[in-house]
């Protein structure tokens, strides 16, 4: 079973998150900030990490997705940032960081899923 690694600060979105991806066969974790979900990652090694970028705490999403895709036992993992920053600029920034994808909020759960399964087919 794929491990997927959910980082959001807000306790209902990863309910919601975690809600739809158990559908989907997945083993989920959860953290509610940058620190711990960085920790939890490196104990993990998930495959796949949703990421939210406005987190409290002094690491966001971009600095986690950047230390992920850093760290040669993690650098397998895919990266999705969840995001109300939704300027050119800002998903450029999530790009920079080592993102796979780039959903602004409110995604559609839909969406979601079909972009975490074009991830684990390596399609565009």
């Amino acid at each position: 079973m794929k491990k997927i690694l959910i980082v959001d600060d807000h306790a209902d979105i990863r309910k919601l998150l975690r809600m739809t991806m158990e559908f989907v066969a997945y083993e989920i974790f959860e953290a509610a900030d940058g620190k711990t979900g960085l920790a939890m990652a490196e104990e993990l090694q998930p495959d796949l990490l949703l990421l939210d970028v406005m987190m409290p705490g002094g690491v966001d999403g971009l600095e986690v997705c950047r230390r992920v895709k850093a760290n040669p036992n993690l650098a397998h993992a895919k990266v999705i940032l969840l995001t109300a920053r939704g300027q050119s600029e800002d998903r450029a920034a999530g790009f920079a960081a080592g993102a796979d994808e780039y959903l602004v909020k409110p995604f559609s759960l839909l969406q979601l899923i079909e972009t975490i399964h074009k991830l684990e087919e390596g399609t565009p």
